[in-house]
C-alpha cells in the first residue's frame, strides 16, 4: 500500500483522532491541525499532560488515560516518537500519524510490527485539503474497523 493510499484509507476510516502533544495555543499547529479537521466533522481527543480543555475537549494526560483510541496523530519531536508508539499499540491503536516534520524509523518499525496502518512526514490540513474529504459518518467508521 502506498502512502497515499494509507492517508486516503485513514481519512475514510477514522471519525475521531486522537491527538497527542496538542496545544491550547491557537498559533501552534498542535492546535490549529486538529482546530481544522475539528470543523470538518472529526472528533478531536487531546493528550496532554497539563490536562485541561483544548477545543471544547477534555484533555488526557495520556493515551493510557484516553478512551481506546483507533487513529493517533502526534505532535510531538521525532526522537520520542519510538515511545509514543509503543503507547499507541499498547492502548489499542490502529493507525499512526506523525505530522509534518516528524519521522521515525523505529516508530515506524513499532507501529507496522504491531499492524497499524502508518504515516509520517505528511501534515493532515494538506492531505485533508488535497483529498478533499470530510469526516466518515461515525456509523461509517465503526463499520469500517
Amino acid at each position: 500500500m502506498t502512502t497515499d493510499d494509507t492517508v486516503q484509507r485513514i481519512l475514510t476510516t477514522y471519525d475521531t483522532i486522537t491527538v497527542v502533544g496538542a496545544s491550547e495555543s491557537p498559533e501552534k499547529a498542535a492546535h490549529y491541525v486538529p482546530a481544522h479537521m475539528q470543523a470538518r466533522g472529526w472528533r478531536i481527543v487531546p493528550v496532554n499532560p497539563r490536562g485541561g480543555t483544548i477545543l471544547g475537549e477534555r484533555v488526557y494526560p495520556s493515551l493510557a488515560d484516553a478512551p481506546p483510541p483507533g487513529l493517533v496523530n502526534v505532535f510531538r519531536p521525532s526522537a520520542q516518537t519510538p515511545e509514543v508508539a509503543r503507547q499507541a499499540v499498547a492502548a489499542g491503536a490502529t493507525a499512526l500519524w506523525l505530522q509534518l516534520g516528524i519521522f521515525s524509523d523505529e516508530a515506524r518499525e513499532i507501529a507496522e510490527a504491531a499492524g497499524l496502518l502508518y504515516v509520517e512526514n505528511r501534515c493532515l490540513i494538506i492531505e485533508q485539503r488535497r483529498t478533499g474529504l470530510a469526516a466518515p459518518k461515525a456509523s461509517e467508521a465503526s463499520e469500517a474497523r
